[in-house]
C-alpha cells in the first residue's frame, strides 16, 4: 500500500503524460474512432463474417482511463501506467485479433518470462518452420493505434 498525497499522484501522472509525448486534444476521440471501427468491420469479408460483426463493435463506447501505479523500488517513484480499455470503441476488435494471432501462432505462457535468460530459453524451446520470422516489437504508447483488416 502506498500513501501519497493527491497533488503529488496527480503532479507524477502529468509529468508521465508530458514525457512520454502524449498529445493533448479538447474533443473526445471515441466518436470519430468508433466509426472508424465500424467501417473497418464493414469492409473486412473473411476475418469477420458478416454475421458475427456486431459481437465486435462496443456498443456504448467511452474514452479509456489511465491510473497510476507507484514503483517504489525505483529511483524517484516514477508511475507505471494502468489504462481500462474495456469501454474503448477497440477493446472488443482487439480481444478477436488475440484469438486469432493465438490460433496462428501459439506462444504458451507468453506473459511469464522472468529475465532475459528465461527468454532465450523458452525461445529456443519454440518450434519454428525455416520461413518464419521473428519479430520483436516494443510498444510505448498503446493509445495511439488504428486497425487496419486487409481486404481479401
Amino acid at each position: 500500500m502506498v500513501i501519497l498525497p493527491t497533488q503529488q499522484y496527480h503532479s507524477k501522472l502529468q509529468d508521465f503524460l508530458h514525457g512520454n509525448k502524449f498529445t493533448t486534444t479538447t474533443r473526445d476521440p471515441t466518436d470519430s474512432s468508433q466509426t472508424e471501427i465500424k467501417d473497418t468491420i464493414k469492409q473486412s469479408r473473411t476475418l469477420i463474417p458478416r454475421d458475427n460483426r456486431w459481437k465486435y463493435i462496443n456498443l456504448n463506447p467511452s474514452a479509456s482511463s489511465i491510473k497510476g501505479l507507484i514503483k517504489l523500488h525505483k529511483p524517484g517513484h516514477p508511475i507505471r501506467p494502468v489504462v481500462n480499455w474495456r469501454s474503448a470503441p477497440e477493446y472488443q476488435l482487439s480481444k478477436l485479433f488475440t484469438q486469432k494471432m493465438n490460433n496462428i501462432a501459439p506462444l504458451p505462457n507468453i506473459f511469464n518470462v522472468k529475465n532475459t535468460t528465461d527468454l532465450l530459453q523458452k525461445l529456443q524451446d519454440t518450434p519454428m518452420a525455416p520461413h518464419f520470422t521473428l519479430a520483436s516489437l516494443h510498444i510505448t504508447n498503446l493509445l495511439n493505434f488504428k486497425f487496419s483488416i486487409p481486404k481479401c
